[in-house]
């Protein structure tokens, strides 16, 4: 009993806070024409008001997020075309990341950075877990097998660690930049501030989730090595 209690709220622990993110996502959602400007249209908005014209508001099917590379404030269709609460909501949270590389947010640029090393390492850490059993078999050593796939446990570890470290980044983006922008510009119809707050505590923790589940991986590893 004690074990199926420790599952059940480990498994609350990893998914809970991706099926909390998704359902307020989507309860804001509707109606989709709440708002006169869509996403994108008050992407541009806020991002020409901050003389930031230089950054672009493009389309994306990879997940909502600015890229600082590129100068890129990119939504999902859901987002970019929607006039929905999410959708404005969402954006001012990404022009927020704009504001935050324009002013040269330290956080930013240390989170940009690591994001960057830890592409190349997760890819790398998932090579050696791919690798390491054929590795033991070869050497003939289950030594060195074990220990390329610590390596490799390690690695994939590393992009849900980072993401969990620049949570703050995330929260100064929501409610230090985001928030003010909607209530002293006037964006927000009247009863909305408490619904986009809980909006941009959502957009904040997308990565949180996004942590979680990467760590549900490694354990995932973990469990094949103690077999």
């Amino acid at each position: 009993m004690h074990v199926i209690i420790l599952v059940l709220l480990l498994l609350a622990v990893v998914f809970g806070p991706g099926l909390w993110v998704r359902r307020v996502m989507e309860r804001y959602s509707e109606p989709a024409d709440r708002y006169r400007e869509t996403g994108a249209e008050l992407a541009r908005q806020l991002l020409d008001a901050f003389k930031l014209g230089h950054v672009k508001v493009e389309r994306t099917e990879a997940g909502d997020h600015y890229d600082p590379k590129d100068k890129a404030v990119r939504l999902m269709p859901d987002k970019f075309d929607s006039h929905s609460l999410t959708a404005i909501t969402v954006a001012a949270h990404e022009v927020g990341h704009a504001l935050q590389d324009h002013q040269g947010y330290a956080p930013l640029r240390v989170r940009t950075h690591l994001v960057t090393m830890t592409r190349g390492v997760e890819k790398f850490g998932a090579a050696i877990l791919m690798a390491s059993p054929f590795i033991g078999m070869i050497t003939r050593a289950p030594s060195a097998g074990v220990l390329m796939f610590f390596g490799g446990l390690a690695s994939l570890g590393t992009a849900a660690l980072v993401h969990l470290a620049t949570l703050p980044t995330e929260l100064d983006a929501s409610f230090t930049r985001a928030m003010p922008m909607l209530e002293k510009g006037g964006v927000l119809l009247p009863g909305d501030a408490p619904h986009a707050r809980r909006l941009l505590t959502a957009a904040a923790f997308t990565y949180v989730a996004a942590s979680l589940m990467s760590l549900l991986n490694v354990a995932r590893w973990w469990a094949i090595l103690r077999r």
